[in-house]
């Protein structure tokens, strides 16, 4: 009688690989998925996005910027790390990602939540800091950006006078 549940076994897998889809760019039929498929990279529309700092008083001092994101769409991935760019006027500056952080795949259920901070060192105003006036940045796999007002003091830049000293890391499970 073993042949039983051994064949189940392998009508029930069969059954869930035939579900599968190997369509990476949608999903086909009605309904609220979006046309997008389940574990789609995320897309920076169906995310809100909370922002909390912990602002570094004064120049030379560090502080973070933690971005919470909740997914108000389907079931989505984020495989990388946020791309962030700090613009004061007419510039722009890539943070590069925290050199200690591991990118990881995450996926994000519908209403589940994630995180990526911010780290910054501040500086004075002046030539050897950016006056960061709002911060941009894409998910992994799509294209659309978002963005949130900087109050948080300006930034200081590394020393080839370019960069900004500050780092981003790698999305976190947030919530339960």
């Amino acid at each position: 009688m073993r042949a039983v549940p051994i064949t189940v076994t392998a009508l029930a897998a069969a059954l869930l690989l035939t579900a599968c889809s190997s369509d990476d760019g949608g999903s086909e039929g009605s309904g609220g998925g979006a046309g997008k498929a389940a574990g789609s990279a995320c897309a920076a529309g169906d995310l809100t996005q909370d922002v909390a700092a912990n602002a570094a008083p004064t120049a030379g001092d560090s502080g973070n910027v933690t971005v919470t994101l909740t997914n108000k769409g389907p079931e989505c991935t984020l495989d990388g790390f946020p791309g962030v760019a700090l613009v004061a006027g007419g510039t722009s500056a890539t943070v590069a990602g925290d050199p200690a952080a591991e990118a990881q795949k995450l996926t994000l259920a519908k209403q589940g939540t994630t995180s990526f901070t911010i780290t910054y060192q501040r500086g004075e105003s002046g030539d050897q800091s950016l006056a960061v006036e709002t911060v941009k940045y894409s998910l992994p796999g799509a294209t659309r950006t978002a963005s949130f007002d900087w109050s948080y003091g300006d930034v200081a830049l590394k020393s080839d006078g370019d960069a900004p000293e500050a780092s981003v890391s790698g999305f976190q499970q947030a919530g339960d």
